[in-house]
């Protein structure tokens, strides 16, 4: 007797562990699967943010480069070379927001997993971040060109209107980039909050929150 049941003891046993490492092999194939698709949709959405900031950078590029050319030709003294360096600084604009939508157009979001889409969101966050603070010392040299164009009279027109130029150029690349960092961060940190991972298909789902 004790035999049998010690023989049934073991049978139940395995067939717990059994039941338990069908089901834990089943949550984990689940798991990717489904969140793998959450991360794609929001990266779908990082993509659009970002689209549009370049959007955004092109347009006020297009902008200066028109206005740039006409204050260039039309003006003389300071105006002249605050509207050449306009355009010069906005020719560089227009080729980053160019590229960066094109790179953005041939990525193929279905062949990128859960590791890759965080690393490219979170490389662009860490791409603005050194932008802003870029911006900081471009806004400091547009000042001391400035301050040095009240010491040379040959290039004083020169460094003045370069400088007002660089200046106004570092403004609105820091506002631009702060703003669209803040919006990225934003979005990544509200899709961390609120990750769902179905696990069954009859609508059970476990939900989890990851705190950063």
């Amino acid at each position: 007797m004790n035999l049998i049941e010690s023989a049934g003891n073991r049978n139940y046993f395995t067939t717990m562990f059994t039941m338990l490492l069908t089901l834990a092999l089943l949550l984990l194939a689940a798991i990717p699967t489904y969140g793998q698709e959450e991360y794609r949709e929001f990266y779908s959405e990082s993509l659009r943010t970002t689209n549009t900031g370049m959007y955004v950078l092109g347009g006020w590029a297009i902008t200066n480069i028109a206005t740039g050319a006409y204050g260039w030709s039309r003006f003389d003294g300071d105006k002249k070379y605050f509207h050449q360096m306009n355009l010069f600084w906005n020719t560089v604009n227009l080729s980053i927001a160019g590229f960066a939508l094109y790179s953005n157009s041939i990525l193929d979001i279905s062949a990128m997993g859960a590791d890759e889409i965080m690393d490219k969101h979170t490389g662009t966050e860490r791409i603005l971040l050194i932008n802003t603070a870029l911006n900081v010392g471009y806004i400091g040299t547009g000042f001391l060109m400035r301050h040095l164009a009240g010491r040379s009279e040959k290039q004083s027109d020169l460094l003045k209107g370069y400088g007002n130029s660089v200046i106004l150029q570092g403004s609105f690349l820091f506002v631009f980039d702060l703003v669209l960092y803040g919006i990225l961060r934003n979005q990544r940190i509200d899709f961390m909050e609120n990750i769902n991972v179905a696990l069954l298909p009859d609508g059970a789902a476990v939900r989890f929150v990851l705190p950063l």
